[in-house]
């Protein structure tokens, strides 16, 4: 997996954002069948542009912490054999690479909600990684019973990075 990382916030985060990402993308990948050469988008930005960006999408004027930006749609969360054929078009003919989606990432949401939730800076930003990986590959949580099954495997990939509730 590869993550392309664009710094856009004024006061970076104080860990290696680049290689968080990919420890946990790469946590994400081996639990959920994710094909190595998948790539992603991750944008670092701050409460001004995600709140522009939420506006725009999504219709709603407020900040927020992640948005996630599917390349493809998937006939059941993480069924790639949904998207196989779809995939293998939009593969890099370079690199072979499968462009998965985008991510945007609020930095003074990570900074908010780790102080909010009492664990560190990169437990946060790891677990909004996570989670909008799995909106990638076509998770959600609009249901309860969607939410149990991300919250889930949002841990569970958390674990065994080891970045536990409290870290």
């Amino acid at each position: 997996m590869t993550f392309y990382v664009e710094h856009e916030e004024g006061k970076a985060l104080s860990f290696d954002t680049e290689a968080l990402a990919l420890k946990t993308g790469h946590a994400v990948a081996a639990a959920e069948g994710i094909p190595a050469q998948a790539a992603v988008a991750l944008r670092l930005v701050e409460d001004g542009e995600i709140r522009a960006l939420n506006a725009s999408f999504r219709q709603l004027d407020e900040v927020t912490d992640v948005l996630s930006f599917p390349a493809f749609t998937f006939a059941a969360p993480g069924d790639f054999s949904s998207v196989e054929a779809e995939m293998a078009r939009a593969a890099d003919p370079d690199s072979g690479e499968i462009w998965l989606g985008d991510i945007v990432l609020n930095v003074c949401r990570v900074r908010e909600q780790a102080a909010e939730y009492g664990h560190s800076e990169e437990r946060e930003f790891a677990f909004l990684i996570a989670h909008s990986l799995l909106h990638l590959i076509g998770h959600d949580h609009e249901t309860e019973a969607e939410a149990a099954v991300m919250e889930e495997k949002q841990e569970g990939a958390l674990s065994s990075i080891g970045l536990t509730r409290g870290t």
